[in-house]
């Protein structure tokens, strides 16, 4: 008995090193840390991070875009579109969610509630007095549309780039990875399988002159890897938030008659083309543009033409 307990107790030291030596150098953020180009602001969860691009003074103001990334990677994602948006005459504000780039990591639960708080308070807090164009990357997609399902008078137009919430079933079980203690081991000892050693996308390189390629995005996205409470985030979300069918809410939206475009890539790996034809029949009136050799990368490595097609789009309305 007593060898048992003994064997139990290294087996535990063992599982336990290995996860408080990720923990160990990790620090908490703090608003000195984030880059002078931006800010935060307090909410009612904590600091977010935001910045705002605006036009030229010689170029007419024609509304507001707000850009919302997705599951991991944060607001630089939009980096080789925002001049063609402010250079159009639109001023541009992204921001980091919880847990990810250079908002807090609060330690509590990463769900519908909270995202959709987070816009909310964003947009109020930044003052902004007309309706807005919002664009959802991603999981960025599920959130624009809870926003815009619940005020609609306060959204000018979506635009879903390879957009989550499609999928016509959730998974009936939940991998072994997300239980809990469990799924928290394992994603913190494994941090850097996941996050951190070889490519993060699905393709490495574009022609696009305002691609983000991956020797830029893979130093830019494991700076947030350095501050405690980024795995935590995603884990929570992966548990709380429905990244797979949120189609009620969708037809819910498309009910509010606002302007809907979704771009896609027929080769995406993430999110499958194949919810686009869920895009279709739900949003009847909604505009589908497809990427023929499109990946789920199509925000950052074809950044030209994905801003031409969302400006060409909210110009006409």
């Amino acid at each position: 008995m007593e060898k048992l307990f003994l064997s139990i107790v290294v087996i535990l030291a063992l599982l336990a090193l290995p996860y408080f030596y990720k923990l160990y150098g990790l620090k908490k953020i703090k608003k000195q840390d984030i880059p002078e180009i931006g800010d935060w602001v307090e909410l009612s969860r904590g600091s977010i991070y935001f910045e705002w691009f605006m036009p030229k003074e010689s170029v007419e103001v024609k509304g507001t875009m707000v850009l919302v990334h997705g599951f991991s990677t944060p607001s630089f994602v939009w980096g080789g579109l925002i001049d063609n948006f402010t250079e159009s005459g639109y001023k541009v504000l992204v921001y980091d969610h919880f847990g990810r780039g250079y908002s807090e990591r609060p330690r509590i639960k990463y769900d519908k509630s909270l995202y959709l708080e987070t816009l909310r308070e964003l947009i109020t807090s930044q003052k902004i007095e007309d309706a807005v164009h919002l664009v959802g990357y991603s999981m960025g997609g599920p959130i624009v549309g809870y926003y815009a399902d619940t005020y609609p008078g306060e959204t000018k137009s979506i635009s879903l780039i390879a957009p989550a919430g499609f999928s016509k079933s959730i998974p009936e079980s939940k991998s072994w990875t997300t239980m809990p203690i469990i799924g928290d081991w394992f994603w913190r000892v494994f941090s850097d399988r996941l996050y951190g050693i070889g490519n993060m996308s699905e393709t490495q390189f574009s022609d696009d002159p305002l691609s983000i390629n991956e020797d830029k995005f893979l130093p830019l996205f494991q700076k947030q890897l350095s501050y405690r409470g980024f795995n935590e985030s995603l884990l929570s979300t992966i548990r709380n938030f429905n990244l797979f069918d949120i189609r009620t809410i969708y037809k819910s939206l498309s009910s509010r008659n606002i302007p809907t475009l979704a771009l896609w890539g027929k080769k995406d790996g993430v999110v499958p083309f194949s919810g686009s034809k869920e895009f279709e029949q739900i949003f009847s009136e909604g505009k589908l543009i497809t990427l023929e050799e499109g990946t789920h990368d199509i925000t950052y490595r074809q950044p030209t033409l994905i801003g031409n097609r969302i400006i060409e789009f909210i110009d006409e309305l």
